[in-house]
């Protein structure tokens, strides 16, 4: 029979760790206290070499054991862990006597013990541990002073009985029982105030399960350390991405101050106000001028977490002068920021020589106040100064630091950037618009041939400027001319070609050419233009659509250059798109243009306008041009209100393209206003010519200008059977003026010349143009018309 030693016996009743080794080393038993401290089952080890166990020199521990029975040596769990433990062996004695093996018993090493226990509990950050239920088993000193009572205070008791009532708190127990639902370690993130003390803290941590040596769920253990450095840090990188999204989104400088203040508030600063030089906000350059007597800025935005920003001492948009010695002015001239708080004699002063910001500073006397005031530079450039104002409050007790500086600089550097960009835009923008509006026309005086209408529309995502253009031009005889173009592009260069083509416009409408021939003339223009356009493409694209209206016979000739058609409105309400014929793109060159006639009925409305009105993205020329008729169709009433219907039923809120719409009304002069006589080339007419004026003078009352209009009958009618030939046709026009107008067979256009002394002749167009306040010529058919205009005389 083998027996072994009492102490042996009694281990393994104790149901400590325990195993027994023969004499050859091999492993002969192995109890189950041996399996919950290795993790090895009495089948993985029985009659294998009990030194396989051992972490190291195995013949080492095996010697120091033989000698005084116990040792410390480094054991192999069965999950791969190296731990070290407390070994104790007793031999076996057979019957004989004879050593047959021996006891070996293993136990945590009671110095490591130790050592765990002194880790837990000096442990520079909090770590307590729960019980299934979340009861409060331990607790390390980190963790008291948190908490702000000893150990004793917590042991077995809820945690939820030991915190206030709030959302973090049940987020933390929420926490703790995920453990227990799922044996995982969880992490939980919270911003709070510690039981013991009123600052917030941001906390992080870590729960993990604790498990038997069985492997079974006894409860959870955590560490939880103060992260509001880390908080605070990642707050700081958030402020600067959202910063990049967030300030600068409207090229408009009031607008991006106010993207500051509104983002800094409250996650820096509990108050900001940003205060731009005058100029900076009217788009100019900046100009500080001297600050002897202190700097003046204007408030462009401020915010507070509190509602009504009671903290302003200045209103939106009013101005103040800041002396040299205060911070916004210190931050000004250095170009460097400026920190400060209460009792710092500069900031002290400042505010008590402003009697609104001492009012100010007496109501938050229970509070100290931290201020830091940033210079907003931009391309080495001061726009400005932010000023940033923090409360200091036993839960927020902190005054601005080198950090905060760094953020404000970082945030107060991107937003002047932005302000800058908005102030040349706005400079540019102001300077595109002049430019836009002295080309565009804004009365026409002089013609009573159409009532009209206009819109213009640049696109909204340019600088407000573009190359659509419309004009109204008056023409001899009544007749006006209806123009509408549009250059290809956007912006201040479009905008010049437009100008350069309207004035061309004019100058051709003064030569009085027909339609067709004036786009002949334009297409040349365009041509000579884009040679000499100095951008390296040589291109300009441009179309034009060119109308002239005659109201003594309700003509209208229309002439296209790639234009799109005009629609026509009867007085009826009926629609209809003139069927012009669509000429080159102006600049082509080498293609003829030809005119289209038609008769409009008095109170016909005439619609000219620009391709961006009825094509866009989501709809073609042809579905835009039916919309465009449906509009229209019916009766019209007043024009603007037709320009606005039309904008509001085909535009979106934001077109893509300039647009510009013209809406004509025709008039037409009565039967009563125009007179008119057809002579042969006989110079016997002449006398009879006068007398016939003269006679139609007095039926329309108008015997005043009898004398000035028998010369210039005389003279033209004279001219016309001298250089001209038959057919010849004088025409008296009554309007706003009194127009003579006398046609015949020549093409040649007189002109006037000085006549020397002893000339008999070359004095008459002299004389017409003395008398008369208009003259000229223009092309009809196969000849010519010279005309003159003089005002009526003023009514008795």
């Amino acid at each position: 029979m083998v027996t072994k030693a009492s102490g042996a016996s009694r281990a393994a009743t104790a149901g400590e760790a325990m195993a027994v080794v023969d004499a050859r080393g091999l492993v002969a038993g192995w109890s189950e206290g041996a399996r919950r401290l290795t993790g090895y089952t009495a089948g993985d080890v029985t009659g294998r070499p009990a030194a396989a166990l051992l972490d190291g020199d195995a013949a080492a521990v095996r010697r120091t054991l033989l000698v005084h029975g116990d040792t410390v040596a480094g054991l192999r769990y069965r999950n791969g862990r190296r731990q070290l433990v407390a070994l104790r062996m007793c031999p076996l004695w057979g019957a004989d006597g004879e050593r047959r093996g021996f006891v070996v018993t293993a136990s945590p090493d009671p110095a490591e013990r130790a050592l765990g226990e002194l880790a837990f509990k000096q442990a520079s950050m909090s770590m307590s541990i729960f019980d299934m239920r979340q009861r409060y088993l331990r607790m390390n000193d980190w963790a008291c002073q948190v908490m702000g009572q000893p150990e004793e205070e917590f042991r077995h008791r809820y945690f939820l009985d030991t915190v206030e009532d709030a959302e973090h708190s049940r987020g933390f127990l929420r926490h703790l029982e995920m453990v227990m639902e799922t044996g995982q370690p969880v992490r939980y993130e919270s911003w709070t105030r510690s039981p013991s003390g009123r600052r917030m803290h941001a906390w992080t941590s870590e729960m993990w399960p604790l498990r038997g040596r069985s492997g079974e769920l006894i409860g959870t253990a955590l560490a939880a350390f103060d992260s509001s450095e880390q908080f605070w840090a990642r707050q700081r990188l958030a402020l600067l991405n959202e910063a990049a999204g967030s300030i600068g989104t409207k090229l408009d400088v009031v607008q991006t101050a106010r993207e500051l203040a509104e983002l800094v508030v409250p996650r820096l600063t509990d108050f900001v106000s940003v205060d731009l030089l005058a100029s900076v906000l009217q788009g100019e350059e900046p100009e500080m001028g001297p600050l002897d007597g202190g700097v003046e800025l204007r408030r462009a935005a401020h915010h507070s977490r509190t509602p009504g920003v009671p903290e302003a001492a200045i209103s939106l948009g009013s101005a103040d002068v800041y002396p040299p010695s205060s911070p916004p002015a210190r931050a000004l001239l250095t170009g460097a920021p400026v920190l400060a708080r209460t009792g710092d004699s500069d900031l002290d002063s400042w505010f008590a020589r402003h009697d609104a910001r001492a009012a100010k500073l007496r109501e938050a006397e229970d509070h100290d106040l931290s201020l830091m005031a940033v210079p907003l530079v931009a391309r080495g450039t001061t726009l400005g100064v932010a000023v940033f104002v923090r409360i200091l409050t036993p839960e927020h007790p902190d005054a601005f630091d080198q950090d905060d500086v760094s953020l404000a600089e970082e945030l107060s550097s991107r937003a002047a950037v932005c302000v800058d960009n908005a102030r040349r835009y706005t400079r540019e923008r102001t300077t595109a618009l002049a430019l836009q509006r002295s080309l565009l026309p804004k009365t026409v005086a002089g013609q009573a041939a159409v009532e009209f209408a206009s819109r213009y529309l640049p696109a909204l995502s340019q600088a407000g400027v573009g190359g659509d253009w419309f004009d109204v031009i008056p023409l001899s005889g009544t007749r006006v001319a209806l123009v509408v173009g549009d250059v290809v592009g956007h912006g201040i260069h479009a905008s010049v070609t437009m100008g350069r083509l309207r004035t061309a416009v004019w100058a051709l409408a003064d030569v009085d050419l027909p339609p067709d021939e004036l786009l002949t003339h334009l297409d040349d223009l365009v041509e000579h233009l884009a040679a000499g356009d100095g951008t390296g493409n040589g291109e300009i694209g441009a179309t034009c659509l060119y109308a002239v209206y005659d109201p003594v016979d309700r003509s209208c000739s229309i002439a296209s250059a790639g234009h799109v058609p005009p629609v026509v409105v009867r007085p009826d309400g009926s629609v209809q798109v003139v069927e012009v014929v669509a000429g080159p793109m102006l600049g082509v060159g080498g293609l003829p243009f030809e005119a289209t006639e038609l008769e409009l009925p008095e109170g016909s409305v005439l619609a000219l306008y620009t391709d961006g009105l009825v094509e866009a993205r989501d709809r073609d020329l042809d579905t835009g041009t039916t919309a465009l008729c449906t509009v229209l169709e019916g009766p019209v009433g007043s024009l603007e209100s037709v320009c606005d219907a039309v904008l509001k039923g085909l535009l979106p809120d934001t077109p893509a393209d300039d647009v510009a719409l013209l809406l004509a009304r025709t008039r037409a002069l009565d039967a009563e206003q125009v007179a008119v006589w057809n002579f042969s080339d006989d110079p016997a007419l002449v006398s009879n010519a006068r007398k016939l004026a003269t006679e139609q003078l007095t039926r329309w009352g108008l015997e005043e200008s009898a004398f000035v209009t028998e010369l210039v009958v005389s003279e033209l009618v004279t001219n016309a059977i001298r250089y001209g030939g038959a057919p010849i046709q004088l025409r008296l026009i009554r309007d706003r003026t009194l127009i003579c107008e006398v046609s015949d067979a020549s093409s040649t256009s007189p002109h006037l010349r000085r006549a020397r002394t002893f000339d008999e002749g070359g004095r008459g167009l002299l004389l017409v143009a003395q008398l008369t306040d208009r003259w000229g010529s223009r092309p009809s058919g196969a000849g010519k018309t010279i005309w003159a205009e003089q005002a009526l005389p003023p009514p008795l």
